[in-house]
């Protein structure tokens, strides 16, 4: 019988996720595997939600954004015995290795699963793009490019009326998409987590632009920013105070705690978009399409050597691979030369 390959998506969904299901099961049938989809991440294995993937069931997924197998938060650490429950759901289902596609907190699951003995590969998938062992995530070009679109349909309507636009994107604790977007979006300040914001200087660069002729401004800001007063750095502005099972923040608002600041000191119009889940939605971008296939297809290929304990990464052009364990240490923040390429713009 042919061994069998239980594979999961598990937190936020992003555009590519089709295309590494695709890529793993193609692979996995062409070496002579099985493979088994596990629904809602690691519910699925609490609560034996599983199907078959076939190639069928396959066929034509590679432009779909979302998951076919849909996701959640849930985790495993927060159920008595979770880690033990995930164990016997992979036996009781015959599942020889687990491919886990996921960010951080799914990493650390699959780590720690790994040093119980569980033969486990990862996939890395944040649509913020802050996953340590690797240069790029898919889906977060795809994000990329929604955001640039809407900063550039921003611009007409922001110059026509004067105003100061205030285009808030996602990143909780980096900001590689609003670093991005902003560049490629000809963005007038880019406001990030790394940076606390300084309502005076952010004040002084949109005062400088009207004092040279410029009416308008475009500040593109991570959601995750946090506002510097009186001495103070506070923290992150939350939308509630709920968390979810990893305990992370609903995040929102900053963009409206900018724009009543800037109102008050400039008597500036000022107006704010937030993206939000648009980024995650649609068709993958071609990169995020090919990135994932390459993903999936090399998750596959360390299964089938025995290289478990590791998540396949890109650095520079090639695929590589690094330890569970350096993926789950925590978010890595934006590139300085980058951003400080982009201040180059700023005004």
């Amino acid at each position: 019988m042919a061994p069998t390959v239980g594979l999961l998506t598990g937190g936020g969904d992003c555009p590519g996720l089709n295309a590494v299901i695709r890529a793993v099961v193609r692979r996995a049938d062409a070496l002579g595997y099985q493979t088994m989809g596990i629904l809602e991440g690691w519910r699925g294995l609490l609560e034996n939600k599983l199907e078959p993937l076939t190639l069928e069931r396959v066929s034509g997924i590679l432009y779909r954004g979302g998951t076919i197998l849909r996701t959640s938060r849930t985790n495993p650490f927060k159920r008595p015995n979770g880690l033990e429950a995930l164990k016997e759901g992979l036996k009781a289902n015959g599942l020889d290795t687990l491919i886990a596609v996921g960010g951080d907190d799914t990493m650390s699951v699959a780590d720690a699963l790994f040093q119980q003995g569980v033969r486990v590969v990862g996939v890395p998938k944040t649509i913020d793009n802050d996953l340590s062992g690797t240069d790029y995530c898919f889906g977060f070009d795809t994000a990329v490019n929604i955001a640039t679109e809407a900063i550039d349909r921003l611009h007409t309507t922001a110059e026509a009326h004067n105003r100061v636009m205030i285009v808030e994107v996602m990143g909780r604790d980096t900001g590689w998409i609003a670093v991005a977007s902003g560049l490629a979006g000809g963005a007038d300040l880019i406001l990030i987590p790394e940076k606390p914001v300084d309502f005076d200087q952010v004040c002084e660069v949109i005062r400088k632009r009207h004092e040279r002729g410029k009416y308008f401004s475009i500040i593109v800001a991570a959601e995750g920013v946090k506002i510097h007063a009186a001495g103070q750095v506070e923290t992150q502005v939350r939308q509630s105070q709920m968390v979810d099972e990893f305990g992370h923040v609903q995040l929102g608002g900053v963009g409206n705690i900018l724009a009543r600041e800037l109102e008050a000191r400039l008597k500036l119009e000022t107006r704010v978009v937030v993206l939000g889940h648009i980024q995650r939605g649609g068709s993958p971008t071609a990169f995020d399409r090919i990135l994932a296939t390459r993903y999936g297809v090399a998750a596959m290929n360390l299964v089938h050597k025995g290289e478990f304990g590791k998540m396949v990464a890109l650095q520079g052009s090639q695929i590589t691979a690094v330890p569970l364990s350096e993926a789950a240490r925590g978010p890595r923040p934006v590139d300085p030369e980058l951003y400080e390429t982009a201040s180059v713009f700023f005004g």
